[in-house]
Protein backbone atom coordinates (compact mmCIF):
# COMPACT_ATOMS: atom_id res chain seq x y z
CA UNK A 1 0.00 0.00 0.00
CA UNK A 2 1.37 3.43 -0.86
CA UNK A 3 1.99 6.03 1.79
CA UNK A 4 -0.80 8.13 0.35
CA UNK A 5 -3.44 5.53 1.09
CA UNK A 6 -6.74 5.07 -0.64
CA UNK A 7 -9.11 7.87 -1.56
CA UNK A 8 -11.94 8.22 0.89
CA UNK A 9 -15.58 8.36 -0.22
CA UNK A 10 -16.07 11.74 1.46
CA UNK A 11 -13.20 13.28 -0.56
CA UNK A 12 -14.59 16.47 -2.09
CA UNK A 13 -13.76 17.07 -5.74
CA UNK A 14 -14.70 20.00 -7.95
CA UNK A 15 -17.55 19.28 -10.30
CA UNK A 16 -17.68 20.37 -13.93
CA UNK A 17 -19.98 23.26 -12.98
CA UNK A 18 -17.51 24.61 -10.40
CA UNK A 19 -14.50 24.36 -12.71
CA UNK A 20 -16.21 26.48 -15.35
CA UNK A 21 -16.77 29.37 -12.96
CA UNK A 22 -13.07 29.58 -12.00
CA UNK A 23 -11.00 30.37 -15.07
CA UNK A 24 -7.25 29.78 -14.76
CA UNK A 25 -5.08 32.85 -14.30
CA UNK A 26 -3.75 34.28 -17.52
CA UNK A 27 -0.03 34.75 -17.99
CA UNK A 28 1.04 38.17 -19.10
CA UNK A 29 4.00 38.25 -21.46
CA UNK A 30 6.64 40.93 -21.11
CA UNK A 31 6.94 43.36 -23.99
CA UNK A 32 9.74 42.44 -26.36
CA UNK A 33 11.52 45.76 -25.94
CA UNK A 34 11.72 45.55 -22.13
CA UNK A 35 15.03 44.21 -20.95
CA UNK A 36 15.97 42.74 -17.59
CA UNK A 37 19.57 43.58 -18.40
CA UNK A 38 18.92 47.33 -18.21
CA UNK A 39 20.18 47.43 -14.62
CA UNK A 40 23.20 45.16 -15.28
CA UNK A 41 26.72 46.52 -15.13
CA UNK A 42 29.21 44.10 -16.67
CA UNK A 43 32.33 44.41 -14.57
CA UNK A 44 34.53 41.98 -16.48
CA UNK A 45 34.50 39.09 -18.90
CA UNK A 46 36.31 36.11 -17.38
CA UNK A 47 36.28 34.00 -20.53
CA UNK A 48 34.37 33.78 -23.79
CA UNK A 49 31.10 32.77 -22.10
CA UNK A 50 31.61 33.85 -18.47
CA UNK A 51 30.94 37.29 -17.03
CA UNK A 52 30.95 39.07 -13.70
CA UNK A 53 28.20 41.67 -13.43
CA UNK A 54 26.47 43.73 -10.79
CA UNK A 55 22.71 43.87 -11.10
CA UNK A 56 19.68 45.26 -9.37
CA UNK A 57 17.03 42.53 -9.21
CA UNK A 58 13.82 42.75 -7.19
CA UNK A 59 15.13 45.84 -5.44
CA UNK A 60 18.32 44.13 -4.22
CA UNK A 61 21.87 44.38 -5.52
CA UNK A 62 23.53 41.13 -6.59
CA UNK A 63 27.02 40.25 -7.82
CA UNK A 64 26.44 37.71 -10.58
CA UNK A 65 29.15 35.34 -11.84
CA UNK A 66 27.53 33.42 -14.67
CA UNK A 67 27.95 31.55 -17.94
CA UNK A 68 26.14 32.92 -20.98
CA UNK A 69 25.02 31.36 -24.24
CA UNK A 70 23.91 32.71 -27.62
CA UNK A 71 20.44 31.89 -28.94
CA UNK A 72 18.92 33.53 -32.03
CA UNK A 73 21.65 36.17 -31.99
CA UNK A 74 20.97 37.15 -28.36
CA UNK A 75 23.35 36.54 -25.48
CA UNK A 76 21.36 35.04 -22.62
CA UNK A 77 22.31 34.04 -19.06
CA UNK A 78 22.62 30.31 -18.43
CA UNK A 79 21.78 28.21 -15.40
CA UNK A 80 25.40 27.75 -14.41
CA UNK A 81 26.49 30.54 -12.13
CA UNK A 82 26.09 32.14 -8.76
CA UNK A 83 24.49 35.35 -7.53
CA UNK A 84 25.99 36.74 -4.35
CA UNK A 85 24.33 39.29 -2.11
CA UNK A 86 26.43 42.29 -1.08
CA UNK A 87 27.05 40.68 2.34
CA UNK A 88 28.18 37.43 0.72
CA UNK A 89 30.41 39.35 -1.69
CA UNK A 90 32.03 41.24 1.20
CA UNK A 91 32.72 37.96 3.01
CA UNK A 92 34.30 36.47 -0.11
CA UNK A 93 36.35 39.63 -0.73
CA UNK A 94 37.58 39.64 2.88
CA UNK A 95 38.88 36.09 2.41
CA UNK A 96 40.61 36.75 -0.94
CA UNK A 97 44.02 36.64 0.78
CA UNK A 98 43.24 33.24 2.29
CA UNK A 99 42.13 31.95 -1.12
CA UNK A 100 45.36 33.25 -2.74
CA UNK A 101 47.42 31.58 0.01
CA UNK A 102 45.59 28.26 -0.50
CA UNK A 103 46.19 28.51 -4.25
CA UNK A 104 49.91 29.12 -3.76
CA UNK A 105 50.12 26.21 -1.29
CA UNK A 106 48.54 23.84 -3.82
CA UNK A 107 50.69 24.91 -6.79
Amino acid sequence: MSWRGKRKDNDVRATDDESETHAPAKKVAKPADSSDEADDIVVCTISKNRRVSVRNWNGKIWIDIREFYVKDGKTLPGKKGISLSVDQWNTLRDHAGDIDKALSDLS
